[in-house]
């Protein structure tokens, strides 16, 4: 039967990516065929998709915050890292990483995957267990952002070994006296950014795997970013990095 994604934006980014298969797609009886849901409509035509009009109950029933819409799909499709390699050779890019540890809250997650596939990250590294996997609700959190993103699960410690003999450096977020700050840390060339858990940050062997902590300077009162926040702060500025070294800003 698959899962089913809800939201107008989960929705359309699913339908636009072609990543899962589809098998139904259902709208609230009443919604204005306008905006987002008209363009959701639009592809359901041209994919020659089954539409059907249910009660707001039926939609209520997979999840309240449905917005009117709910497709059922398969499973999410995890990556290999040879294909994350594969797409940043394609668009000649030096490779960027998103690596993830152990990050239980999908709200924070989906919000680092918005962040990654906003900036252009080439991939996703997520641990097999002790990790919120892609979900409905990650899904939903990260607004679709999911879709179009290749990412992969593994042991994050051999995944980095490979990383780094492919020529990536490995930057992870934390606290402590080792941590650099942003302008120490040089953003602009094959990178990976090691985001750790909401309470624990990363776990030590992952931390003594990375070849820099990069810690972000704060004058307010509370101690740290959240891990969503950190990761995509981070993420934004080996963005903007990229672009001046191209010439794109």
């Amino acid at each position: 039967m698959g899962e089913w994604l809800y939201g107008r934006h989960p929705v359309y980014e699913a339908l636009r990516s072609g990543k899962r298969s589809v098998s139904s797609l259902l709208i609230a009886k009443g919604v204005q065929p306008k905006g987002r849901i008209a363009t959701v409509l639009e592809i359901a035509q041209e994919q020659d998709l089954q539409v059907k009009y249910v009660d707001r109950a039926r939609l209520d029933s997979i999840n309240p915050h449905h917005q009117g819409v709910a497709l059922n799909v398969g499973k999410y499709l995890y990556s290999e890292l040879m294909d994350i390699f594969e797409l940043a050779e394609r668009l000649a890019e030096k490779p960027f990483f998103l690596i993830v540890d152990s990050i239980q809250d999908p709200q924070n997650f989906g919000a680092l995957l918005r962040s990654a596939e906003g900036v252009g990250v080439h991939g996703v590294v997520i641990p097999l267990k002790r990790s919120v996997q892609v979900t409905p609700v990650v899904v939903s959190a990260s607004a679709g952002a999911s879709e179009h993103l290749h990412i992969m699960r593994g042991n994050l410690a051999q995944t980095i070994d490979v990383l780094k003999r492919e020529g990536v450096w490995i930057i992870g977020l934390g606290q402590g006296q080792d941590g650099l700050a942003p302008e120490m840390v040089d953003l602009s060339g094959p990178l990976a950014v090691v985001v750790g858990s909401e309470g624990q940050g990363m776990r030590k062997l992952v931390r003594e795997s990375c070849d820099i902590i990069l810690q972000l300077p704060m004058s307010g009162q509370i101690e740290s970013f959240n891990a969503a926040a950190a990761g995509s702060i981070v993420l934004y500025m080996a963005y903007m990095k990229r672009m001046e070294q191209t010439g794109k800003t």
